[in-house]
């Protein structure tokens, strides 16, 4: 049961912290474009779980929406992350402040799942919701795959 929110969450926290890496070095690296990653994502969730005209307009935005909430929920997490990277010396405390910040924010982050999974089913079937479940994993990993490719 646990890996069947564990796994999710770490998708999105996973492409979220791709975003959040990219939007901090353009000059380093291509410049990333959250609408166009969207659109793809929107598109191939739509196709992956076969919404319909209708399904797909009033749940992609709900689909948006829990997911600019995730990721915002998962920004003090990640700034840490960062900072430690970046740190000549790194005590057991801020290890500990870092594992403690992610928690909550994992947490906070099933929260909101748990929320919008509720407002999911008055539009979509469990089935559909299970497919959109998947197709997001499905999506992460393509994403991250081809990420790799390029560089």
């Amino acid at each position: 049961m646990i890996h069947k929110i564990i796994i999710p969450i770490f998708a999105v926290v996973l492409i979220n912290s791709f975003t959040e890496v990219n939007a901090q070095k353009p000059q380093e690296q291509k410049f990333f474009d959250r609408e166009a990653f969207e659109s793809k994502r929107n598109a191939f969730i739509t196709a992956e779980v076969g919404l319909t005209p209708e399904e797909a307009a009033s749940f992609i935005p709900l689909c948006n929406e829990m997911q600019k909430k995730k990721f915002e929920a998962g920004k003090e997490c990640r700034k840490r992350d960062r900072e430690i990277r970046k740190a000549k010396e790194i005590g057991d405390q801020m290890y500990k402040d870092v594992l403690d910040i992610c928690l909550e924010s994992r947490i906070k982050e099933a929260e909101i799942e748990k929320e919008y999974y509720t407002k999911f089913q008055t539009i979509l079937s469990p089935h559909k919701i299970y497919k959109y479940r998947c197709a997001e994993m499905k999506f992460a990993r393509l994403f991250v795959k081809e990420r790799n490719k390029k560089k």
